[in-house]
Parts: C-alpha cells; sequence; structure tokens
C-alpha cells in the first residue's frame, strides 16, 4: 500500500489563529448581508440617488439657461417663454372650442 502523505502539523495557536481569522471573515460577511437587506439602508441608498439625480438635473437646467460665466442665455429664456406661451394658448383655444360644442 501506498502512504498516505502527511499533512504538516500545526500547533493549537496557528489553528486559534486560523479560527479567529474565519469568524472575522464570517463576521464581515453577515454585517455587509444585514447593511445590503435592512429596509432603513435600502432606503438611504434610494434617497442618495434621488438626490443625486436631482442635482444632475438642477446642474443640466443651470447649464442650458447660464452660460459659463453665469449670465442667462437670454436667447434660450425667450425660446423656452414662447414655446409656453404656445402651448397656453393651444390649451386655451382647444378649451373655447369645447365650450362652444357643449
Amino acid at each position: 500500500m501506498a502512504d498516505k502523505p502527511s499533512q504538516p502539523t500545526r500547533s493549537a495557536s496557528q489553528i486559534e489563529a486560523d479560527l479567529d481569522a474565519t469568524r472575522d471573515r464570517l463576521t464581515s460577511s453577515v454585517e455587509h448581508l444585514i447593511d445590503q437587506v435592512h429596509p432603513n439602508r435600502i432606503k438611504q441608498r434610494g434617497v442618495a440617488r434621488i438626490k443625486l439625480l436631482t442635482d444632475e438635473y438642477t446642474e443640466r437646467a443651470k447649464g442650458l439657461l447660464f452660460n459659463t460665466r453665469g449670465d442667462l442665455r437670454k436667447e434660450r429664456l425667450i425660446a423656452v417663454g414662447g414655446g409656453l406661451a404656445g402651448f397656453l394658448t393651444f390649451v386655451a383655444v382647444v378649451r373655447r372650442i369645447r365650450r362652444k360644442r357643449s
């Protein structure tokens, strides 16, 4: 019969150190899992995402209305105002037509 290769012998302190390291890794994994599924953390991550998106859209809107020096872009403001005026006029006309039909 072939002899089994002998496993290296470890001291009690080495085994205890391995157990401590394994326990620490397991504790860290469980804490990470709890952090991922806890309702308050899920809510906090959602709120943080919404704040980030809001900040991004605010900056985009500012970029559309203001130039790099911070001056108002009048031509864009006039275009937006004209579009809004056109939309309100359209709504008023549609409402008037509906009233006449009634």
